[in-house]
Order: structure tokens, then sequence, then C-alpha cells
């Protein structure tokens, strides 16, 4: 699974101009299941991203964790990230899973990311959606397991 977290002090998502999913300071965490993962790959890709440290402390360093800090977590299928660009110059996404596997991963890992305390909202998986963030650092950050 591939995952772009970016940490925010606001995220939301809009289907047809009605918010389905936000959150306040915390992360909005864009998800892609890819072709043969799995739910063990889903829970572990929730469990890094609710204890990597990339909250500040009191000293201002990076050093706290969403569970550590009780922020919430907006999470937002984006099958996108499957993008391959190695040729041409119209990208690829075939090795991104099939939709009815990514929908159940992404419903998996915002299970899996919720079940650890956070509270998570979500987007709608599939639908044409519109996220807004204000993305507080800025923070962004590449994972894939």
């Amino acid at each position: 699974m591939r995952a772009l977290i970016q940490r925010v002090t606001q995220a939301s998502v809009a289907v047809e101009g009605t918010v389905v999913g936000q959150t306040g300071p915390g992360l909005l965490i864009l998800v892609c299941a890819m072709q043969g993962d799995t739910d063990a790959q889903a829970e572990a890709l929730a469990a890094k991203i609710a204890k990597l440290r990339i909250f500040k402390d009191d000293a201002g360093k990076m050093n706290r964790a969403l569970l550590d800090t009780g922020g919430g977590a907006l999470v937002v299928s984006q099958f996108t990230l499957a993008a391959d660009t190695r040729s041409g110059n119209r990208p690829g996404f075939s090795t991104a899973a099939p939709p009815a596997d990514g929908e159940a991963l992404y419903l998996r890992f915002a299970a899996a990311l919720a079940a650890l305390g956070p509270e998570v909202e979500t987007g709608r998986f599939g639908a044409d959606m519109a996220v807004s963030l204000t993305n507080d650092g800025p923070v962004t950050i590449w994972l894939e397991i």
C-alpha cells in the first residue's frame, strides 16, 4: 500500500459540494492500494502512520506522533498514487488494485487507524472529491509498505 501523508491544521473533503469528511489538527492521508496488497499491509501502514513522529514537541522538534497529540485523520482514497510515469507523458495506473479490492483495503486501513485511537473520517471511494487542506510546516511524507 502507498500513502502520502500531510500534517495539517485542518482538512476536509467534499463530494458534489457537500463535506463528507474533515479533521482539525492532525493528518490528511491519501491512500492507494496496489495489486496484491493485503489486510496485513493495510494494518501495518496504519500502525506506522499512527506512530510516525512528525509533530512538534515542546522544544519544537518533530518528536511526537499522531497518537501523542490527540489529533485526527482524514483518509482519502487516491488511486493516482499508483501512477507509472516511466514511459511517455500519460501516467498508467495498471498497478493499482482493482476497485473492489482497493475499496476494501482503503476501508480496512481507515478502520485499523481508528482502532488505534485517533478520530478518523474518510472521503468517498471512487467519487470525484474536492480536498481542501492547510498543510502545517509544510510536512508531506510518502510511505509504502
